[in-house]
């Protein structure tokens, strides 16, 4: 499903691109915030946790190829606040942790840096 949706998504205008990639973490962020009512071992924790995990392989898929058009450092950038998403996923769902806030926060900056 994203990786559909996120082909269409780099297809657009960069506005509409945009557009999309900001829908779909604002989608994340409020699934985010719902398992972390829930708590990290609930169902809803699972679905956040395999929602985002999947949004951020695309987002670095993307983000690695050659013809990405951000500049350099701020590729390298996303690639390394990916990274610390997807550890911080595995955290959660190996009951490490459960703080969902740094998860929320740091989508919620680059969603709004979308804007």
């Amino acid at each position: 499903m994203y990786r559909h949706l996120y082909a269409q998504t780099v297809e657009d205008s960069p506005a509409a691109a945009r557009g999309r990639e900001r829908d779909l973490l604002e989608r994340a962020i409020r699934l985010l915030a719902v398992a972390k009512v829930k708590g990290a071992r609930s169902g809803e924790s699972f679905e956040a946790t395999d929602n985002l995990r999947r949004l951020w392989h695309v987002f670095m898929e993307d983000l690695s190829s050659d013809g990405n058009a951000l500049p350099e450092p701020l590729r390298a950038s996303l690639i390394s606040i990916g990274l610390w998403i997807l550890r911080e996923i595995d955290a959660i769902d190996t009951g490490k942790c459960d703080n969902f806030d740094g998860l929320i926060e740091i989508n919620q900056m680059i969603a709004d840096g979308l804007a």
